[in-house]
C-alpha cells in the first residue's frame, strides 16, 4: 500500500491571509507598486519580485516586521485537527511554501511542525536591506526552471508515485504546477478555476475540517 504524503501551501492556505502581501501593504516601502505591476504582467518572476520587494525594507526594522507578520497571521480553522489526523493515520505532512522562514517557522512551531517538514524561502538580515535566499531551487524538470524561488514540483518529484499517494492542498497559481503532478488536490480560491480548466482530480475546501472529512472518505480500506 502506498504511503500518503500531503504537500500543503502556507500563505492563503494554512493562513487565511497572504503574509507577504500583508507585510508590503502595512510597511508600504517606496517602489513596491512598480514591482507588483511587473509580477502581474509576468515581465518579472515571482522569485525576482519577492526578492526585490524585500530589498526595499531596511534590516533595522527586523523586529517590527517579524512581530507584525506573526501577530497578524490567522490560521485556517481545523489545521490542528488535520495535523492530529495525519499523525493518527501515518500520513506524512509537509509544508511547501513560497513564504519566508522568519514568519513561517515560528507560526508553525506552535503546532509541533519541525523545520525539516517545512520547505520555504530563507531570509538574511545581516546587511542594510533584507535579502531573500532560495534554498529549494528548481530542478531541470521544472517547466518554470529558475523562476519558482521555492520549487514545489521539485519537492513533489522526490516522492515517487510508485511509492506514495501524493496529495496537494493549495489556493493559488503557484500551486498549479504541483497540482498537475499529484493524485488528489484540495483547492480553494484561484486554484479551483485552474483545476477546473484542466479537469484535475480536485475537491474544494474552505476549512481543514472539509479536508479531513474527504480524506476519511478516500482512505484506503
Amino acid at each position: 500500500m502506498k504511503q500518503r504524503v500531503i504537500f500543503c501551501d502556507f500563505d492563503g492556505t494554512i493562513t487565511n491571509n497572504d503574509n507577504i502581501v500583508a507585510i508590503m501593504k502595512h510597511f508600504d516601502p517606496e517602489g513596491t507598486e512598480p514591482i507588483v505591476k511587473q509580477i502581474i504582467a509576468r515581465t518579472m518572476t515571482v522569485k525576482e519580485g519577492v526578492g526585490a520587494m524585500f530589498e526595499l525594507l531596511p534590516t533595522s526594522r527586523k523586529e517590527e516586521i517579524v512581530r507584525y507578520a506573526i501577530d497578524n497571521a490567522t490560521i485556517r480553522d481545523g489545521f490542528a485537527e488535520l495535523l492530529a489526523y495525519c499523525r493518527e493515520q501515518d500520513i506524512r505532512f509537509l509544508v511547501t511554501s513560497g513564504g519566508i522562514d522568519f514568519f513561517v517557522y515560528p507560526l508553525l512551531a506552535r503546532f509541533g511542525i519541525r523545520e525539516e517538514q517545512i520547505y520555504c524561502n530563507a531570509s538574511d538580515f545581516s546587511g542594510e536591506r533584507i535579502r531573500i535566499e532560495w534554498p529549494h531551487p528548481c530542478s531541470e524538470e521544472c517547466d518554470n526552471y529558475g523562476g519558482c524561488g521555492m520549487c514545489k514540483t521539485t519537492i513533489i518529484r522526490t516522492y515517487p508515485t510508485e511509492q506514495y499517494e501524493r496529495i496537494m492542498i493549495g489556493d493559488s497559481i503557484t500551486d498549479f504546477p504541483g497540482a498537475k503532478l499529484v493524485d488528489t488536490v484540495f483547492a480553494r480560491s484561484h486554484l479551483i478555476d485552474l483545476c477546473e480548466e484542466l479537469k484535475l482530480n480536485y475537491y474544494p475546501f474552505e476549512t481543514f475540517h472539509d479536508v479531513i472529512a474527504r480524506l476519511k472518505e478516500l482512505a484506503p480500506v
